[in-house]
């Protein structure tokens, strides 16, 4: 396996070579709400300073894994340095006010990169258009994200933002499925296991519809009787736009009951590396007993972390059961 990691300095504009003095290097990834990360430790000479604002480039065997810039370094009187690199998804923490009405995840992503002067790589149709979306003074990350989550509690389908390393990008979660197998014979060196309806579990979906004739909320309310009955009543209250109308309402409830209305099990493996394997792909776990059951099911990657140093790469990997 072979690492290249190259420096495009803007002063005095040229590329830097600093794949043989990284002692290590560390790229995370993680689904939502989060740009990707890029650290790395190199020995400094005189010749080889970087600035913020420099270009990285990182590849492992000829294909790119992370693209990004140069935002913080760090080093003391005689240590190397620390340097810290984010992708295009960091400029996405901007704060803005948007009123978007029928408008995809697409429309709203290829907006907002176009007021930040941010590079567009290969959007999704996700075939569903927000009736709105008004959000006043929110991080960009966070609009797009909630744009996302409405198609998913509208439509039922996994879309996962993140930045290609050619720009913005947008794919549903089935477009990421790996052929990648992890478990007891394959890859993974420890696992930890959570089983839990404390978070992201609902069993009844309130949906509220603002009504000015009335002066109260229309109610949609769909439930599940066989789980409220092993678990309790567990809730989920969400605000719709008024534009919305009575299908519309009955379909989200009913979609987003569809979603949460199970147990969350979560895993976290450390594992050997497998060069670009990020948040939100999709991978095979194959575990001859879990919970004293075999365990053989597609998961969710919520965070991706890759470890470079020396000739070894492994990952730290989190994950949601589907």
């Amino acid at each position: 396996m072979s690492y290249e990691l190259l420096v495009g300095r803007k002063t005095p504009g040229d590329t830097l070579n600093l794949t043989r003095c990284t002692t290590q290097a560390v790229w995370t990834t993680q689904r939502t709400g989060q740009p990707g990360k890029f650290t790395f430790t190199y020995l400094r000479t005189p010749a080889s300073k970087i600035e913020e604002g420099d270009v990285v480039r990182f590849s492992v065997d000829g294909q790119l894994q992370f693209y990004g810039w140069v935002f913080t370094r760090g080093f003391d009187r005689w240590g190397p340095v620390d340097v810290v690199c984010y992708d295009r998804l960091r400029y996405l923490k901007a704060n803005a006010s948007y009123s978007f009405y029928a408008q995809s995840a697409a429309d709203i992503i290829k907006q907002i990169a176009e007021d930040l002067e941010l590079d567009v790589g290969e959007l999704a149709d996700t075939g569903y258009r927000l009736p709105s979306l008004i959000m006043q003074d929110k991080s960009c990350i966070d609009i797009i994200n909630t744009a996302v989550q409405k198609t998913l509690l509208n439509t039922g389908r996994v879309f996962v933002f993140y930045d290609s390393g050619d720009g913005l990008a947008l794919k549903e979660a089935k477009d990421l499925k790996t052929d990648i197998v992890i478990g007891d014979h394959s890859l993974m060196t420890n696992y930890t296991f959570d089983s839990s309806i404390d978070s992201q579990t609902y069993n009844s979906v309130k949906i509220a519809r603002p009504n000015k004739e009335t002066g109260k909320a229309d109610v949609f309310i769909m439930k599940d009787s066989e789980t409220i009955g092993k678990w309790g009543l567990l809730q989920l209250y969400q605000k719709v736009d008024e534009a919305a109308n009575d299908a519309q309402c009955q379909e989200q409830a009913r979609v987003s009951l569809e979603y949460y209305d199970r147990v969350l099990q979560q895993l976290k493996f450390s594992a050997l590396g497998v060069p670009s394997l990020r948040a939100g792909a999709l991978l095979l776990v194959n575990l001859s007993d879990l919970d004293g059951e075999p365990f053989k099911r597609y998961v969710m990657l919520e965070k991706a972390e890759h470890t470079f140093k020396n000739d070894e790469h492994t990952m730290e990997l989190e994950a949601k059961a589907l």
